[in-house]
């Protein structure tokens, strides 16, 4: 259940918030509008979906704009994935497609607003929930309601990418504080937007800091493997390590939805006796899951752990100084030899997770159905199916190795439909020397400025930092990345620039969801700058800050530089948007934006996760006063049983082949159960009314009798 909801939640997070900034980026008079990216060159439009997959090319041909399809396809994602969490019946694979295709078709125009490695993460998971969800929608599928370890094994696998990756390219890319492990000494006032206890966790000691990365690496480059073992034990010490590390980023930092995410990735780690032990019930193991060298696996589990220990003290010289209570510690390894580690395990991971899938077959339907299976395959031509999964891992391994060795941002493997690409956050730690900050600066005479606060990213001395996950601040991290270089190297900051000196509302909201609190909300400012600030977390107060460079000179409207700036970026509008049709759709989509327009996205989307998980609660809660309160049903009739000469038993036999006869079954069986309990309350019904029309009956002989017996009384007191 949680895999496929809270996947769904979050593609109605985005699609949500993406609701309320996109007018601002990607609208008509945002800061790189969206139909720049879509060039209607005469091609067909099947040529056009080959080269950017996006729905977006059909919005003239249903007489929409570009902003407004935009909209309409972040409405509709957003109300399916709502009503999916809720409805049970729509958490099918089809509903996991379109959601997919939306959040496509959004990417492809996103530019670098959309370009983070959680956004590529969450359409690669969301092609996964497509596989792993049954397809129940179409007539004549009969898939059960839970999904097979096969397919959910790719989750784990994608895990696996994940994580391992996000650990070696610390040390890859040489930085000096992962090297020295004191990088979160620095993480903490420096990230993008630190919460509330980032303030206080940056003021610990730096020997626990520095413990802290240890972990972290052992948690990122060591656990992952674990993710592949057939050991669950191994498995559910490595989901609680993943958790705790998940946890603790949510925490001190705001990073969207990316650690949900990692979070949903980590459940395909669990197996159902362990859900169980969660919800408290009762679980019944399956009879063949026992096993005689059940000792072995303990003695194995037990040396894994002992071997990871010592790996972690021995190359990080972990030594605990008992008077004075801390924990030293440093690396002890050269980069050459980490090097050379990484050449030793990466490829071999290939077969590791070769063999941890082959597991996952033989545990679900046995050896022999698997070898059966696979001659059957290559005898009918099937063998493109194998062929299909040592490709796809293959693929994924080349991407992490591009990532290791390379370093690359982008990765190697990025394709454009994002099915499979290259994952590593928090290569280098950034900084150093002080939290860079651009602040802009307002002004109508050019004497007295006025700074111009965002609503999340650090600007003012004692406002505290805010918590805003699951949103992502499009602009505000981007505003973060721009300090870190000059303005040319951010050209859309130049389009902000030039949206604000002409008070377009839309890019104010981005600012300031109220736009009340904007200094300049009765009249554009008619000049603008922009300086660079050092800040640093203060004991006293949250931040102090120390003036470095200009960051953006003076500018107005019509300024010679911010012309040719906007000209040498290719920010001037070269075409006209489309008129916006006076039809239904354009008129209910301009309504909703009326509707949400100055409300915050963090509140909107707690106020979507409240509603679901309170409309989830109260079917959960009504289904179980149903069970409670539904009257003992008699004993059903003897269920048929097919024969071997029935039809079904021999589709069954001819299914058994391949291990899905069992599973036909079961939902066979599922289905005569509930057309048996219909007719019992049917006869309950039945027999219910009976019952009350006879003592109707009886009522009514009584009343009449009772009516005689007082007649023959007033007759005898009469005489």
């Amino acid at each position: 259940y949680s895999n496929r909801t809270i996947p769904l939640y979050l593609e109605m997070k985005g699609n949500a918030a993406h609701v309320v900034c996109f007018p601002g980026l990607y609208g008509n008079d945002g800061l790189l509008p969206a139909r720049w990216q879509l060039r209607y060159s005469g091609k067909a439009l099947w040529e056009q979906l080959l080269s950017s997959p996006t729905l977006l090319w059909l919005a003239p041909r249903l007489g929409l704009d570009t902003q407004t399809a935009m909209e309409l396809l972040c409405l509709l994602g957003a109300a399916l994935s709502l009503a999916a969490t809720v409805l049970e019946s729509l958490r099918d694979s089809l509903v996991f497609l379109f959601l997919w295709i939306i959040y496509l078709s959004m990417y492809q125009v996103g530019q670098v607003f959309l370009y983070f490695q959680w956004d590529s993460l969450l359409l690669e998971t969301g092609f996964l929930c497509v596989l792993i969800a049954p397809v129940t929608s179409l007539r004549g599928w009969r898939a059960g309601r839970e999904h097979d370890s096969v397919t959910f094994w790719l989750v784990r696998w994608l895990l696996f990418r994940l994580m391992f990756a996000s650990g070696v390219v610390k040390l890859t890319s040489r930085c000096p504080t992962w090297w020295g492990l004191t990088a979160l000494t620095y993480h903490y006032e420096t990230q993008c937007i630190p919460t509330p206890l980032a303030w206080f966790a940056h003021q610990l000691p730096v020997w626990w800091h520095k413990l802290s990365v240890v972990a972290t690496f052992a948690i990122e480059i060591a656990a992952p493997f674990l993710f592949l073992s057939p050991l669950r034990r191994l498995r559910l010490g490595a989901f609680y390590m993943q958790v705790l590390l998940q946890v603790l980023i949510i925490l001190s930092g705001n990073y969207n939805f990316f650690n949900l995410l990692t979070l949903t990735m980590c459940l395909s780690l669990l197996d159902d006796e362990h859900i169980y032990f969660w919800l408290r019930k009762k679980y019944t193991p399956n009879p063949n899951q026992g096993s005689s060298l059940w000792w072995a696996g303990f003695v194995v589990e037990i040396a894994v752990w002992a071997l990871i220990g010592f790996g972690t003290v021995t190359w990080f010289d972990l030594q605990i100084n008992w008077d004075e209570g801390t924990v030293s510690s440093r690396t002890v390894f050269t980069f050459h030899q980490f090097n050379q580690f990484l050449k030793t395990v990466t490829f071999p991971s290939v077969w590791l997770g070769a063999l941890s899938l082959t597991w996952e077959l033989v545990s679900a339907i046995g050896l022999f159905s698997v070898l059966s299976w696979c001659v059957s395959s290559v005898s009918s031509g099937g063998f493109g199916i194998l062929l299909c999964v040592c490709i796809y891992m293959c693929v994924c391994v080349c991407s992490v190795g591009v990532r290791v060795w390379k370093g690359s941002s982008r990765g190697f493997w990025v394709h454009r439909y994002q099915l499979v690409n290259s994952y590593g956050l928090f290569r280098r730690m950034t900084g150093v020397g002080g939290r860079p900050e651009v602040v802009i600066e307002g002004s109508m005479d050019k004497v007295t400025w006025t700074e111009i606060e965002f609503m999340y990213k650090p600007g003012n001395l004692s406002a505290p930092p805010s918590v805003i996950t699951p949103h992502q601040p499009r602009l505000d991290w981007q505003m973060w990345f721009a300090a870190l270089g000059t303005h040319a190297h951010s050209p859309w900051f130049t389009s902000l620039m030039y949206r604000l000196l002409q008070g377009k509302t839309d890019v104010i909201e981005l600012i300031q969801s109220d736009v009340s609190q904007y200094p300049f909300h009765q009249q554009p400012p008619m000049y603008l700058r922009a300086h660079r600030y050092k800040y640093w977390s203060y004991p006293q107060r949250w931040w102090r800050r120390v003036y470095i460079e200009e960051f953006y000179p003076t500018v107005y409207l019509g300024d010679t530089f911010l012309e040719s700036m906007l000209s040498q970026h290719g920010l001037k509008d070269k075409s006209l948007p489309r008129h916006v049709s006076e039809a239904a759709v354009p008129q209910v989509v301009k309504w909703v934006r009326s509707q949400v327009r100055g409300v915050s996205a963090p509140l909107l989307l707690w106020s979507l996760l409240f509603c679901s998980v309170t409309l989830c609660l109260l079917r959960g809660l009504q289904l179980e006063i149903t069970l409670k309160t539904k009257p003992t049903a008699a004993k059903a009739e003897p269920k048929h049983t097919a024969t071997p000469h029935h039809p079904d038993a021999k589709e069954a036999n001819s299914n058994d082949k391949y291990g899905l006869g069992q599973r036909q079954e079961e939902g066979r069986e599922e289905e005569e159960e509930e057309q048996q309990e219909e007719e019992v309350d049917a006869q309950e019904d039945e027999r219910r009314g009976e019952d009350e029309e006879s003592e109707r009956e009886e009522n009514d002989v009584r009343d009449e009798v009772e009516e005689e017996e007082d007649g023959e009384e007033e007759e005898g007191s009469v005489d």
